[in-house]
């Protein structure tokens, strides 16, 4: 017969791991670039999380630069509101709410400009969620024909940021 020890639960104690639900959240987590992700089903909670690897150092807080007040005629955005409208196929839309950085810091060159050859993996930008930097990465090789948003301001899940070609 074999004893347990007080420190040991019993076997009938022991965690069970539903693999399958963790393979599906690890999937969750490359489709949509987010960095975790966190399931609760009455007593169970799963947590699946992955290391984030950037290009540029982030600083350790990054504060948007000020921005001028914007200018009372709409007419410079009207073309960004069409085209956020009717994104174009190859636009990489947000998988998350948050604040748009198009640089790794404030002064920096942004990470991509309009007609710059991108590969796949490459930072495009991050968005800035609950204190986190994430940084958004080219899904495919391309040539990036629009930034669909400005710096320093919210964006929506779903909404189209950048149009790669």
């Amino acid at each position: 017969m074999a004893e347990t020890h007080q420190d040991e639960p019993a076997p009938r104690d022991e965690m069970r791991i539903d693999v399958e639900l963790v393979r599906q959240l690890a999937a969750v987590l490359d489709e949509t670039q987010l960095t975790e992700i966190e399931v609760e089903d009455g007593e169970r909670r799963v947590r699946v999380a992955r290391a984030v690897t950037v290009a540029a150092p982030l600083p350790a807080s990054y504060a948007p630069p000020v921005m001028a007040p914007a200018p009372a005629a709409p007419a410079p955005s009207a073309p960004l509101l069409a085209d956020t409208a009717a994104p174009a196929a190859g636009a990489v839309k947000s998988p998350m709410v948050g604040t748009v950085y198009l640089s790794p810091e404030p002064g920096a060159a942004p990470f991509v400009a309009a007609g710059q050859k991108v590969a796949a993996g490459d930072t495009l930008l991050i968005i800035e969620a609950m204190k986190v930097m994430n940084p958004i990465a080219a899904p495919r090789a391309g040539t990036v024909t629009a930034v669909l948003v400005d710096n320093g301001l919210p964006v929506e899940f779903d909404q189209p940021l950048i149009v790669i070609e």
